[in-house]
C-alpha cells in the first residue's frame, strides 16, 4: 500500500455519548451537502434481511435470526450478554464488514472536500486515527438522562450499561477538536455546524498530498448491538 494518500477529502469524525444529539447534528452536516457515513446505519443494514452479516451471525449464534432472515437483536443481545468470548467472536464477524462499507464510502466520495464519519464508539475503537479532526457533541448530564430515558423501552439499567461501555463525556470533550453543546438549541447547533463546514471545506481546498500512517485499528468499528447512539 502506498505511504501517501490524498489529504482530500478532509475526514471529520463525529461522536458523542448516548443522548447527546449526534444523529441530529449529522443531519445538519448532510443538509449542507457534506457526505455522511452513518456507522450505526451500516450495522443495521448488515443485520437486516439479506444483510452480509446476518447469515454468518445466524450460523455462529443459532437461534438469533428472525423469521425474515434478519438478526433478532434481542436474541443476539442475550447470546452475548456477559460472555466476553461470544462478544469478541461477534465483533470479529461484524467489524470487518463494517470497515468494508466505510472504506467504500470514502472511495465514493474521494472528490469531496469534506466527509463526516458518524461513529458512536469512535474513541473507544481507535477510529480517530483515520480522522483529520473530531467533533464531539455534548449536553449536561440531566439533559442527556432525560433524552435517553424518554426513549421507548429504555430503562435505568440499560442506560447505565450503555454508559459503562462508553468513554466519559468529559474525556471525549478533552480530546476533541470541536465541541457542540446541543442543549443550547437547534439554531445554535446549526450555526456551529455552518462554521465548521465553512472552515474545513476551505482548509481541505488548500491541502495537497501528505503521508498518512495506516492505523491498525478499524476506523469504522461500531458497537455491534447498535445501542450506543
Amino acid at each position: 500500500m502506498s505511504d501517501t494518500v490524498r489529504k482530500k477529502p478532509f475526514v471529520l469524525g463525529l461522536t458523542g455519548s448516548i443522548g447527546m444529539g449526534k444523529s441530529a447534528t449529522a443531519a445538519m452536516f448532510s443538509a449542507r451537502g457534506v457526505p455522511v457515513h452513518d456507522a450505526d446505519a451500516a450495522v443495521h443494514a448488515l443485520y437486516g434481511p439479506g444483510g452480509a452479516a446476518a447469515g454468518a451471525i445466524g450460523a455462529a449464534f443459532p437461534g438469533t435470526l428472525a423469521p425474515d432472515g434478519g438478526v433478532d437483536r434481542a436474541q443476539l443481545r442475550d447470546a452475548v450478554l456477559g460472555r466476553p468470548d461470544a462478544l469478541a467472536r461477534l465483533e470479529g464477524l461484524v467489524h470487518p464488514l463494517v470497515g468494508a462499507v466505510g472504506h467504500a464510502f470514502l472511495e465514493r466520495h474521494a472528490g469531496s472536500p469534506l466527509v463526516l464519519l458518524d461513529i458512536p464508539l469512535l474513541y473507544e475503537t481507535g477510529g480517530e486515527a483515520r480522522c483529520d479532526a473530531v467533533l464531539v457533541v455534548t449536553a449536561p448530564p440531566e439533559v442527556q438522562r432525560a433524552r435517553v430515558l424518554a426513549r421507548p423501552g429504555m430503562t435505568e439499567a440499560a442506560f447505565a450499561a450503555i454508559l459503562a461501555k462508553q468513554m466519559p463525556d468529559a474525556e471525549k470533550r478533552a480530546r476533541a477538536d470541536y465541541v457542540i453543546d446541543t442543549s443550547l438549541g437547534f439554531a445554535a447547533a446549526e450555526a456551529e455546524v455552518a462554521g465548521i463546514v465553512a472552515q474545513l471545506t476551505d482548509e481541505a481546498g488548500q491541502r495537497g498530498d501528505r503521508p498518512r500512517s495506516q492505523p491498525n485499528s478499524n476506523p469504522f468499528a461500531v458497537g455491534v448491538r447498535s445501542e450506543e447512539n
